[in-house]
Order: C-alpha cells, then structure tokens, then sequence
C-alpha cells in the first residue's frame, strides 16, 4: 500500500493538496464551532446556573487557555503534517500506541458532536417546521452532508464560508447595536471580566459550572491541522488558520456574551435570562428566546427572524465540518493501516470518499436507532453525545498538550521555549482543569443527573448512562492502545510527516 509522498503514490490514496488557503480552512473550523448554536444554547445556560454576569470572562479564559494550547500545536504542524492531526502529533511525541489509541477517542469525538448536531437539527426543524418527524429532517441532512462531503473540499469550504459569514454578521450587528446602545445599566466591564467575579462560587460551584459549558463551545476549533494535507502550503497555512480561527471564536463568545449581559443589566441579568427563558413554567426551557429577544429590543423583529433561520444553517455547517473531520481521520487510519487499507480510497475530486461513507453509515444508523426506540432528539441525542465529546476532544487535547513537549525536547529546532514549554505546560494545566469540571458537570451538560440529586449543588452525580458515556473516551483509549499493541499492520505513514 502507498502511504506517504517519499513513496510512489496512486491517486486512489492521496488527498487533493493546494485546495484551501488560511481562510478556508477557518471557514470549516469556526463553523464547526456553531457560534450561534453556542451563543443561544450555552450563554444562558452559563449565567443562570454559573457566574451570572461574569459568563463573558469565563469564556474569555477558555479562549486563552485554547491560545496557550494552540503556540504548542501550531509548532508541532510545522513539523508534522497528516491528516490524523492530533493522533499523528500524540504518535511523534509519545509512541505511535498511544497515537494510535488516541485517534479512536478522536474520532468518537466527531461522531459524537455530529451526532448531537443531528439531533438538535431534526429536533429544532421538527418542532418548528413539522411536516415531517425529527428523525426525517436529520437524515435529509444526513443525505445532504454526505453527498457535499464526497466533492472537492473546497466546495464545502466555499458553502460553509457563505453560511458562517452570515452567521458572524448576525452576532456581529446584534452585540454592537446593544453595545452602543448601553442597555439599561450601561456598559460594566468590571461585572463580566473582575476576575474575582469570573471564579465567584469556585471552581466545585457555579463558576465551575459556567467554565464547562465555556469548554463545551469552543469544540471544533481544533481541526485546523487536519486539513494540512490538502491546504496550499501546510507548513505556513495551518498555524495562520489556527491562531486566527482561535483568536475569532474567542473574541466573538466574549463581545457576543458580554452584549447579552449589558442588554439585561449586569445586576438582574440572572432574573431577566430566566424570564426571557422560561416556556410552559420551566425556566431555561427556551434558552435561545434570550438572544432572539435582545435582537428584536436592541436592532428589530426582522433579525430575530434571520437569526432562527441561521441557527438552522449553523447546525447544518457545524454537520459537514464534523463530517470532513471524522472522515479524515479514518482516511489516515486506514493509510496508516490501523484500520481496513479501503478507508485509504480517495475518489476523483480528492475527496476521502469510502471514509466519507464510513462516516454517514456509522452516523444513519445511530439515527434510525434512536428513531426505532423512540428517544428524544434533543434531551437524550443532543445532550448526551455532546457531552461525550467534549470529554474526548479535552481528553486528546492534553495528550497532545504532553506530546508537544516531549517531541521538541527531543527534537530541538527554531522554536523558542515560549511554544514548546511554557505555552503547552500552561495549556496542560487549564485542561486538565477544564476536563476535571466537565466530568464532574456531566450530569449537567448531558442530562445524565442521577435521581434526587441536584447538579447545580452536587457534583459528580450521574445516572448509569452518565457515567458509561463520561468514562467511554478513557475505556476506548486503554482499548485502542492495546489493539495497537498487538496489531501488526500499522505502517510508519500512520504518524508521518507525509510531506517529507
């Protein structure tokens, strides 16, 4: 089999390079982060049950702390560029068992958050729309998605572009408008980013709280090295693309967060999100009537309407980014010969095409499994894969945190001690941090609180499911580095250079 470019390649195994620049890949990578869907589903969520009117600087430091992880991360893509991105990095710096073991929690990552976005979509369309039942909607898109997914990449980098735009313009109207507007208390910075505010109810309580969600929105951001393969030049693309993508999804949470408090009022914005949330008596029911409504107060109805319609298309973005990455990663497991060599085939247009069909089967049949034991799309889909896969995507993203430090110590170059020491040892910390918080919320994030237990006082009380699903991202990894142990059809190209 033809693994790397040092070797004779066939096209049936090689991706299509030169197709995207810094801006198409953060195209995938911002709307993989669903700013919108964050921004409604998440913000709300954060400030009731977490630090109230200091949200915005929880998100603030999530974002830093995703910078200091991405100094370590965009030094290693100067050196290694695969497809597998995360898995190739772990398998540089800390042997390729535990690479290979940690692209199986990768990819249960993607299929999880597509899963979850699948869910919300069908869910969201079925009761706003009807006409059809939400598992309909979500396999039209599922249909949709894979059939975009097995063009060209830059085609999909072109409509997500289109969609993502629209989406950030909306964000980006509605927080100045309520910005310039002042609300009703005007502007108080101190409210939102005191850092004494920030951690208010300590790290066990409620700040903890709202840290968890701030981790659960920034997922996708990460993906910008997995595109290495097929962008024009990997070694100058790739680290761009993540520092700007980064750099956007932090500053746009932050301002977008912090509009939402100044359009309540930082001393009742508690009461007035619960007000504004609250549907059939059950406060936080509707979190996304929060922002729709600021958006009709502060700029009008119509934008409210616009925005509903691009929480749709955000979801839809958010579906064929996790698509393209959950597809890559196969492809460079089956190169790699971790999994089946087919899942190497690239079709005409460059694309990883049986990948790509690996992915929509693995995802339709979840879909039709849900739909067959009738379980709900949004409480149990929604909820319960995207919990899973920020536990994963943290999870890796430390490994890859440790892996950086030991591959440069072991292979000295021009970096400075700023990328391959302070940044990653610093990024270490907040996410092992980030990932303690978000266990110990699952039952929270999920929906997995075990019976009589109140999640927003007690920590770490899941239901049996809670506790399969917060436990299943570290099961996976003992089990993959064991199948990669004694496994012998890994071949070198699974954490190459395939540029070299």
């Amino acid at each position: 089999m033809t693994t790397t470019s040092s070797t004779p390649e066939t096209d049936s195994a090689t991706l299509h390079k030169g197709r995207l620049g810094v801006i198409g890949i953060v195209f995938f990578v911002v709307a993989a982060a669903a700013p919108l869907v964050g921004m409604t589903g998440a913000v709300p969520v954060a400030i009731v049950l977490g630090n109230g009117a200091a949200a915005p600087g929880a998100y603030l430091v999530v974002g830093i702390t995703l910078l200091l992880f991405s100094v370590g991360y965009a030094a290693m893509s100067q050196r290694v560029t695969n497809a597998g991105a995360f898995f190739a990095y772990i398998g540089r710096g800390l042997g390729r068992h535990l690479g290979s073991a940690s692209a199986f929690v990768s990819i249960l990552a993607y299929l999880a958050i597509q899963l979850a976005i699948y869910g919300f979509f069908g869910g969201l369309l079925g009761s706003q729309v009807g006409l059809l039942p939400w598992w309909a909607w979500s396999l039209l898109a599922w249909a949709t998605v894979t059939l975009l997914s097995l063009l060209s990449v830059d085609v999909g980098a072109k409509v997500l572009g289109v969609l993502m735009l629209l989406e950030l313009l909306a964000l980006v109207v509605t927080s100045v408008a309520i910005l310039a507007d002042g609300g009703p208390e005007g502007l108080n910075v101190w409210a939102s980013f005191n850092p004494a505010a920030i951690l208010a109810g300590g790290l066990a309580g409620s700040a903890g709280i709202a840290f968890a969600f701030a981790f659960a929105s920034f997922i996708g951001f990460e993906a910008t090295a997995i595109y290495g393969e097929e962008s024009k030049d990997p070694k100058t693309v790739v680290p761009r693309a993540t520092y700007l993508a980064v750099g956007v999804i932090t500053v746009l949470f932050a301002l977008t967060a912090f509009a939402m408090v100044t359009g309540m009022g930082a001393s009742s914005v508690v009461e007035k999100t619960v007000e504004l949330s609250t549907l059939d008596g059950v406060p936080l029911a509707d979190p996304a009537a929060v922002l729709f409504s600021l958006a009709t107060q502060y700029v009008a109805p119509w934008m409210a309407t616009v925005m509903g319609i691009l929480v749709v298309s955000s979801l839809f973005a958010g579906l064929l980014a996790f698509q393209n990455a959950a597809s890559r990663y196969l492809f460079a497991l089956g190169r790699g010969g971790a999994l089946p060599t087919p899942l190497s085939h690239v079709n005409g247009r460059g694309a990883p095409s049986t990948a790509s069909l690996a992915t929509s089967v693995l995802t339709g049949l979840v879909i039709v499994t849900f739909a067959v034991f009738r379980l709900d799309p949004v409480l149990n889909m929604f909820y319960w894969f995207s919990g899973l896969a920020v536990v994963a995507i943290v999870l890796i993203e430390i490994l890859v945190c440790i892996a950086v430090i030991v591959f440069f110590r072991r292979n000295a170059g021009n970096e400075n001690v700023f990328q391959t020491i302070v940044a990653p040892v610093l990024a270490t910390i907040g996410l092992v941090l980030g990932e303690y918080l978000l266990m110990s919320r699952f039952g929270l994030l999920a929906g997995t609180v075990a019976e009589g237990v109140d999640p927003t006082v007690s920590s770490w009380g899941l239901s049996p499911i809670g506790w399969v699903l917060v436990a299943l991202p570290f099961v996976l990894l003992l089990v993959g580095y064991l199948h990669s142990l004694w496994s012998h059809t890994e071949n070198e190209a699974l954490v190459k250079d395939v540029l070299s």
